[in-house]
């Protein structure tokens, strides 16, 4: 899927350098970096979803005793 944006002139020079210095194509850098990011956005989006969902009550946390007696794991 081909897609464009539109990124400042620092951004994009150092990109350039980053390109030049290393012999691969900005395009790699760009799949590269949007890639990891993504992982990163989604862990904070989700984690952000999660919090709401606790301050709404909707959601509740357990505490370690609890997670050992729900798993049977007391000793």
């Amino acid at each position: 899927m081909a897609t464009s944006i539109r990124l400042d002139k620092d951004t994009e020079d150092r990109l350039d350098r980053l390109a030049e210095h290393t012999g691969r194509t900005k395009a790699y850098y760009l799949r590269e970096i949007i890639t990891r990011g993504l992982d990163d956005i989604e862990d904070y989006y989700l984690a952000e979803a999660t919090e709401e969902r606790i301050r709404k009550g909707e959601e509740r946390i357990l505490n370690l005793e609890e997670v050992e007696r729900d798993l049977d794991l007391e000793d």
